[in-house]
């Protein structure tokens, strides 16, 4: 048999330390600027200016928002109903391509 032994366990390579950069170099590296500001936190109504609407710690619409609707329920059922008749649809053409 020639050659080395498959079975024998391989020399690991040595391990270098890449050479620390002075600290010179480091403290005048450029900062990048900051890609965005911070976001500002949204307004809440506060306890003097509460309603029934708009309770105290909920977000301030400001009256550009409009009306929120007080039965969201009803658009969550809408949805659940139109993905319901959609799927039917698409049974029902499955099956007239297959017959």
């Amino acid at each position: 048999m020639t050659g080395p032994d498959p079975d024998s366990p391989t020399p690991e390579p040595a391990y270098v330390d890449p050479a620390p950069e002075p600290a010179e170099a480091v403290a005048q590296a450029p900062i990048p600027p900051a890609a965005d500001p911070p976001a500002e936190p949204t307004p809440t109504v506060p306890l003097g200016d509460a309603t029934f609407a708009q309770p105290a710690g909920s977000a301030l619409l400001g009256g550009a928002g409009g009306e929120v609707d007080p039965h969201p329920e009803k658009l969550v059922g809408a949805a659940f109903a139109g993905g319901l008749v959609a799927a039917l649809f698409l049974k029902g053409m499955a099956r007239r391509k297959h017959s």
